[in-house]
């Protein structure tokens, strides 16, 4: 298309996305977004960071790239839903570090936060694994393995952690509540106000806890079915399989799916308007489910099966049950594939384009980059993947440029 066939409106809108996502005159190469990975072999952990071509979905590592996490053992890190902030879970040290997102994508580290309060570190709660922020973008929910004094010599309680998140994307003073022996997973994306946290206690299979969020405080309150216990007793909830792995909401809060690694499986639930979830549907997945995502369409669901060394996608039926892909069925990643994320850039309400999926590969030290066909969810491999990391990822996350 030549440039006096173009009308006015359109001119226009190629105009301001470009300048929106820093776009030069004449290129058609710009970054979507970026990528972070968390990677644990060194002391203090890394953080990788790379651009996105919006073109190919190719990455290029950041000028500063690895950059230290602040703490040892980073198991996850979360994105604030305005782009602007990501937070880091550092497990040996128990402790959340935010980092600001400059706008060329570098990360500034700004403070560190321990996961409870008090000045006695005897007394705190240890070993974070999880964490979600509420769409508000008002809240950080971090699942830790034990409440304070508690220890693997002497097990008790885990829990989940609080905290607010002020304008300014830092973190103000957690509160603590009980949440089952081994929590693993946290999903607090629900829009009607609902929480869900998984747990890993080989005394039950009711490891699915469900909680209503209270829009002011943040603070946790168990729903019905929901049995909260202090000590080294069981806590109970919902169905959740034999080893739940990782927990993810649809964009409609109206689904919730859980991988278990033990079954080999992805368990689909329904959420009733009082949030108390119903088991629905599982789907078979290669050996050893570990992250999975819902792409920004919100079509497509996928997998990473960390002993199988691969993704596999999913469709969704008329309740919302999974039903494995015809076209995605089990896509070579690297080896130990732990977390997963996708980005695209949105052009209106119902479609997308340049999506792109990722995968942090724990045991080949690297990422899987694939392009997303927005009509049928297949995946093709992005040019020069697999992409070179640190040693030992641990998870992924990506963040737009538009924000």
């Amino acid at each position: 298309m030549t440039l006096n066939k173009m009308g006015r409106g359109t001119m226009a809108s190629i105009v301001s996305l470009a300048m929106g996502l820093g776009m030069t005159a004449c290129s058609r190469t710009y970054t979507v977004g970026y990528v972070y990975m968390t990677t644990a072999k060194a002391d203090p952990g890394l953080i990788n960071g790379y651009e996105v071509d919006y073109q190919s979905g190719t990455l290029t590592p950041l000028a500063d790239s690895p950059i230290p996490t602040g703490g040892r053992n980073p198991v996850t890190l979360v994105a604030a839903p305005n782009g602007k902030f990501i937070y880091v879970l550092n497990r040996d040290d128990s402790n959340v570090v935010a980092f600001a997102i400059g706008t060329d994508g570098k990360l500034y580290p700004q403070k560190t936060y321990t996961i409870g309060t008090g000045s006695n570190p005897a007394t705190l709660p240890t070993f974070p694994t999880a964490a979600s922020i509420d769409p508000s973008g008002k809240f950080l929910y971090v699942t830790f393995t034990y409440q304070g004094g508690y220890t693997t010599a002497l097990p008790g309680p885990g829990g989940v952690s609080i905290f607010p998140i002020n304008p300014d994307n830092s973190l103000g003073t957690p509160t603590v509540v009980n949440a089952g022996r081994n929590p693993v997973g946290i999903t607090a994306t629900s829009a009607n106000h609902f929480v869900y946290v998984i747990e890993q206690d080989a005394a039950t299979t009711l490891n699915l806890l469900a909680f209503s969020a209270n829009t002011t405080t943040g603070a946790l309150t168990p729903l019905a079915g929901v049995t909260i216990n202090d000590g080294n007793v069981v806590s109970t909830g919902f169905a959740s399989g034999v080893t739940p792995s990782a927990i993810v909401e649809d964009s409609t809060s109206q689904h919730l799916y859980i991988t278990d690694q033990s079954a080999n499986q992805v368990m689909a639930y329904s959420i009733a308007a009082s949030g108390v979830p119903s088991q629905i549907a599982t789907a078979p997945t290669e050996a050893g489910p570990a992250g999975l995502t819902i792409d920004v369409t919100g079509k497509y669901l996928y997998v990473a099966n960390t002993v199988a060394g691969t993704i596999g996608g999913y469709t969704f039926g008329a309740n919302g049950q999974p039903i494995a892909s015809t076209v995605a069925t089990s896509v070579q990643a690297g080896t130990g594939p732990t977390c997963i994320t996708t980005i695209g850039v949105p052009t209106n309400a119902s479609a997308t384009h340049a999506i792109y999926l990722y995968a942090s590969n724990s045991l080949s030290n690297s990422l899987t980059g694939e392009q997303m066909d927005p009509t049928n969810g297949s995946l093709k491999q992005i040019q020069n993947n697999p992409f070179g990391g640190s040693t030992l990822p641990t998870c992924v996350v990506s963040v737009p440029s538009f924000r």
